[in-house]
Order: C-alpha cells, then sequence, then structure tokens
C-alpha cells in the first residue's frame, strides 16, 4: 500500500489564531486607558503602554508560534495584519485626537494601512501576499515609536519629543514605501494568475 503523503489540513482554532484574537480584543482596552488619562501623562497613560507592549509582544509569539509548529492558516495570514493595523491606527489616532500628532501623519499612515489590507483581501483569489522584510522592518519601526509617543514624559521632554518626532516621519515614510511595493506584488500577481489562466 502507497504511504498516504497528504498533509492534514491546519485547523483554523489553534494558538497562533487564538492570540492574534486576544490582540484584537486588546485594542479596546488600550483605547479606554488613553481616555482615562484625565491628567495626561499619568498612571494610565503607563497602563496603555503596558498594554501595547503585551499586545506587540502577541504578535511575535504568534507568528513564531504558527511557524515553528506549522499552524500557518490562510486566517492568521489576513487576521495577524488587521490585529496589527487595529491597535496601531488606533494608537495614532488617539495620539492625534489627544494633539500629540497631527492628523495628516495620521490619515497617510491608515490610508496606507488599511488600503494594503483590503488589497490582500481582494487579491487573495490570487493567492495571499504574505509580509515581507520592509513590511516586519515598518512593523517594528511602528511599534517602537508608538511605545516612545506613550511614554509618559516624551510630551514633556524636548529632546525626546523631537527624537519621537523624527522617527514618526521616517516611520510614515517607510510606512508609504513598502505600501508601493505591496501595489506592486499585487499587480504582478494578477498578471500572472491572468496569464496561467490563459495557458490552460
Amino acid at each position: 500500500m502507497a504511504a498516504n503523503n497528504e498533509q492534514a489540513p491546519v485547523p483554523t482554532l489553534n494558538i497562533a489564531n487564538v492570540l492574534t484574537t486576544i490582540r484584537i480584543f486588546m485594542v479596546p482596552f488600550f483605547i479606554w486607558a488613553l481616555v482615562a488619562d484625565e491628567n495626561h501623562y499619568g498612571a494610565w497613560r503607563w497602563v496603555a503602554l503596558v498594554i501595547f507592549v503585551l499586545a506587540m509582544y502577541t504578535d511575535k509569539l504568534d507568528g513564531d508560534l504558527a511557524r515553528s509548529r506549522g499552524l500557518i492558516t490562510n486566517f492568521g495570514k489576513i487576521a495577524d495584519p488587521i490585529a496589527d493595523k487595529l491597535l496601531t491606527g488606533s494608537a495614532l489616532v488617539m495620539f492625534s485626537v489627544l494633539g500629540e500628532l497631527p492628523w495628516l501623519v495620521t490619515i497617510v499612515i491608515l490610508v496606507r494601512e488599511w488600503g494594503i489590507t483590503l488589497l490582500r483581501v481582494v487579491v487573495i483569489r490570487y493567492g495571499v501576499i504574505a509580509a515581507n522584510m520592509g513590511g516586519k522592518i515598518k512593523t517594528v519601526m511602528q511599534a517602537v515609536v508608538i511605545g516612545l509617543y506613550l511614554l509618559p514624559f516624551t510630551q514633556t521632554i524636548s529632546w525626546l519629543n523631537t527624537t519621537a518626532w523624527i522617527l514618526m516621519l521616517a516611520t510614515a515614510a517607510v510606512t508609504v514605501g513598502t505600501g508601493l511595493e505591496y501595489v506592486y506584488k499585487a499587480i504582478v500577481m494578477r498578471r500572472q494568475a491572468r496569464r496561467d489562466t490563459q495557458e490552460q
């Protein structure tokens, strides 16, 4: 009897995807902590920072688990970046609401982030656009600069505030640049899929 080499499908309900879902549910608590900071840069600001750090750690953890245990699923490939964008997007919006970040920067980053997420959904019939090195660098830069903005004393220390602003501008530039790269990939993927269909 020939050996059955077919691998069993990876279940959608797995530890990696559970962690991704938990990260999504952490977003409202993160926003609430920033809203509750009536004294501006007080104790609740630290709570928001802790929630953000924990959420970003789950991002690394679920990715490591998915790769090491073979738990990569299409759900995870889509839900993971959505969870990231909900977290980082809510942080940027709250910074703008609180008057700490110009709305233009927030809008540019959000348009890129959600635009690429929508693009991933649109082209999923041709394949999944996985995150590349540029996207990972962008995610790290966003995490670092948001963490810097969340520090209660960043807005009150001149040189630290300037550093955070310069890093935010650099992050916005990288975010837009990697977004253009994903658009190019989507175009190539779509053309290749059409070409393969015509050859069949």
